[in-house]
């Protein structure tokens, strides 16, 4: 008879990410929000419904006015591509965006060194896009009649 309040314990193995066979690319969709005061890196899954992973520039250094540097940026994607090696995404397709509306349509200065520490971090490229709001026609912007003037 076996001991009162034993039982066998069957432990599953929890695999998160998503279920493919082994040596085919897993693709995700790496969302690169630069703006001038922080960049975030933005990892879902192929629809968009899913995080997978999501650090940003501010998460990474203590000070504010180093939230959008490349630097900051550099480790919220290293970041990034270790987590994402742990779930099994092998290869990001990228949508980078700046602020746009009526606002600056030019990327930060973390756009690119996100972009590059992903590249150098092992994971593959598959497209790159740039899905920057660019409006058809705006609503006023900001600064006056005369403009900002120095």
């Amino acid at each position: 008879m076996p001991p009162k309040g034993k039982k066998e314990r069957v432990v599953e193995e929890v695999k998160l990410g998503p279920n493919v066979p082994e040596g085919e690319e897993v693709f995700a969709v790496a969302h690169i929000f630069a703006s001038f005061n922080d960049t975030f890196v933005h990892v879902t899954d192929l629809s968009g419904r899913e995080t997978y992973v999501r650090v940003t520039g501010g998460m990474k250094v203590k000070a504010d006015r180093d939230e959008a540097s490349p630097y900051a940026a550099m480790t919220a994607a290293q970041d990034v591509a270790e987590r994402l090696k742990q779930l099994g995404v092998t290869a990001l397709h990228i949508k980078l965006r700046a602020t746009g509306g009526n606002k600056s349509k030019s990327l930060g200065p973390g756009g690119q060194s996100a972009l590059r520490a992903l590249a150098r971090a092992g994971m593959k490229i598959g497209r790159i896009e740039d899905v920057t709001p660019i409006p058809t026609d705006s609503t006023r912007r900001k600064s006056g009649r005369r403009g900002r003037r120095l």
